[in-house]
């Protein structure tokens, strides 16, 4: 049946060979994008509203079974990025595996969790600005702050930060990771000095009782925090673009998630601890405490950090869909205009301002609460699904080359799964429906255009279009990028 048809493996090889994306990232720059991503709205804007209302003091055992469950993922992907190194994260590897259809859900799956990322990242960065403003003296009107549902008109500051973030991603790949790697280094000195000022005012009593919602409290928390995990998804869709994605994959993404999980813990232990969690429910949870404790320029200090911080994962999350656009088109599943390559900054430029718009106007008229499960729920499928494809690869590709091979997989692989279902299901009711209306969206599509018009589609004149517009749209960049 067509819709288990997968694509070989000799395909991807292809696509490789013939890409016209730049190849300019290190081990280093995929760490930076993993912190870049990992390291933003967990710390600064989730931390304080999972302790208030989902986990207290327990969220620091939330962060570890977010953690765990990753590092499971983490070992899976890291072979799956080194051995099949193109755009497409979870997309590209499912495809290889469990069938296009199963594929092209995890690629739909993908899209809603880049885009609500985005968006629920950038109303964190609005109320981040918010604050530093009002405490300069110059507040800003609450209708130009906050959507309709939150008693405003429109969030302007943060339709404007995707915005900028969009311009710069255009410009291309090398220009955005320095920009990254400056922003990183800032919101990393921003936690440092949070833990520094904020440490020695730790009430050990104010972690009583641990688990005031009980264990379904520290799993629901889990739920909605995963969110803050999925740095290591996104910097997988870089691998097409890494010049040596054999070796710097999996030091990227491992590095990556070892070192958030550590700060995560430090600062949300030390966030419970120095005031009660019930004074947590905000979107600056880690510079309220600094003006609790009457850090004034602290306060400062960590915010501007904080804004750093979230730009980063603002720009990785739209860098990531924008590459999910580009391998779902390039297998004919999505028309051709997602991904055509600008030959001369050697991005998809179309694509990356039509995902920048819908993100924009998404960050300007949606609360946060309602769109931050969405995004946990798209990776957790995405997840789930690659770690089911990486042992079918295992078994199917015996002798594929895998420069990095996961100790222990089908224990590790299994783990992972049972984990991300676990958490799943501690979604909200909510979540689930707009989740599945969301896939069975994405069905309709593929059934009635990505399935005739797929590049496993042999023989069909739409592929054969398809096929040459694209190699077309890749030898003018080529040729562009060499003149």
């Amino acid at each position: 049946m067509e819709f288990l048809r997968t694509k070989p493996i000799a395909a991807f090889q292809h696509d490789l060979a013939h890409s016209s994306l730049k190849k300019g990232l290190n081990a280093m720059d995929i760490t930076l994008l993993g912190l870049g991503i990992i390291i933003g709205t967990g710390i600064f804007v989730l931390t304080g509203v999972v302790a208030a209302e989902y986990a207290g003091p327990g969220i620091m055992l939330s962060f570890i079974l977010a953690g765990i469950t990753c590092g499971f993922v983490a070992m899976a992907y890291s072979e799956l990025a080194a051995a099949l190194p193109v755009a497409g994260s979870g997309y590209t590897y499912t495809y290889s595996t469990l069938g296009e259809l199963i594929a092209w859900l995890v690629g739909w799956g993908l899209i809603l969790e880049y885009s609500v990322g985005s968006a629920t990242v950038a109303v964190g960065w609005s109320a981040y600005l918010t604050g530093l403003l009002k405490s300069a003296g110059m507040p800003l009107p609450t209708w130009l702050t906050a959507g309709p549902w939150d008693g405003g008109l429109i969030n302007l500051p943060a339709m404007l930060i995707v915005g900028v973030i969009t311009l710069l991603l255009i410009r291309g790949i090398t220009e955005s990771s320095r920009v990254n790697k400056i922003l990183v280094f800032v919101k990393v000195a921003a936690i440092f000095i949070f833990l520094f000022l904020a440490a020695p005012h730790i009430e050990p009593s104010n972690w009583v009782p641990v688990l005031p919602f009980g264990w379904h409290g520290v799993s629901a928390g889990t739920a909605v925090i995963f969110f803050s995990y999925i740095g290591f998804d996104c910097i997988a869709t870089a691998a097409e673009e890494t010049k040596n994605p054999n070796r710097d994959m999996p030091i990227g993404i491992i590095a990556s998630l070892g070192i958030c999980t550590l700060l995560y813990i430090c600062v949300s232990a030390t966030l419970t601890g120095v005031v009660p969690y019930t004074e947590l429910d905000n979107a600056e949870p880690v510079a309220y405490v600094l003006r609790h404790l009457g850090y004034s320029f602290g306060s400062a200090l960590v915010g501007t950090g904080a804004l750093c911080g979230l730009s980063t994962v603002i720009l990785v999350f739209l860098y990531a869909q924008s590459r999910a656009f580009f391998a779902m088109s390039r297998d004919g599943l999505l028309p051709r205009f997602f991904s055509r390559v600008n030959p001369k900054t050697n991005t998809p430029v179309e694509v990356t301002l039509v995902v920048g718009t819908i993100v924009a106007v998404m960050a300007g008229l949606t609360p946060i609460n309602i769109i931050a499960e969405m995004t946990s729920a798209g990776t957790l499928f995405a997840f789930s699904c690659s770690l089911l494809g990486v042992m079918v690869l295992r078994k199917k590709h015996p002798q594929l080359p895998r420069p990095f091979r996961c100790p222990w997989l089908y224990t590790m692989a299994t783990l992972g799964f049972v984990f991300c279902v676990y958490i799943f299901s501690n979604l909200s009711m909510h979540t689930f429906e707009f989740f599945f209306s969301w896939l069975l969206v994405g069905g309709l599509i593929y059934w009635f255009y990505g399935r005739r018009h797929s590049a496993l589609q042999v023989g069909s004149a739409a592929y054969e279009a398809h096929q040459a517009g694209y190699r077309a749209d890749a030898q003018a960049a080529r040729t562009q990028a060499s003149e």
